[in-house]
């Protein structure tokens, strides 16, 4: 599996910054990740139901890869439903530790 691409920091001592278009680990890594629990029924409503699990518990994985995902994980990715992703994926941020996690899991760098 490729490697997702890092962008190399402009400052000394400064974490590289992960680039989440070209990686998608988050997304791909784990069917018990994407899973609601604290969005209001509001947010969840804007969901389009076949991204939902059919528990109602979380988003629907492939495998467990999150059905919202697009492109091909470590090269080119996309969330098609970005703009009403639920709470877990929002907190999500490149290079926090579920990011390093997700990566691990894929063996893409860490560092």
């Amino acid at each position: 599996m490729a490697a997702a691409t890092t962008l190399p920091s402009s400052q000394p001592g400064i974490a590289p910054v992960f680039d989440c278009q070209s990686c998608g680990a988050c997304c791909s890594y784990s069917a018990e990740w994407p899973r609601f629990s604290t969005e209001d029924d509001a947010q969840l409503d804007r969901i389009p139901e076949q991204y939902v699990a059919a528990d109602l518990s979380g988003m629907r994985c492939d495998g467990v890869r999150c059905s919202a995902l697009s492109g091909e994980v470590g090269k080119s990715t996309a969330c098609t439903i970005y703009e009403m992703r639920p709470d877990v994926c929002r907190a999500c941020m490149p290079g926090d530790d579920e990011c390093l996690m997700a990566r691990q899991a894929l063996g893409f760098s860490t560092v």
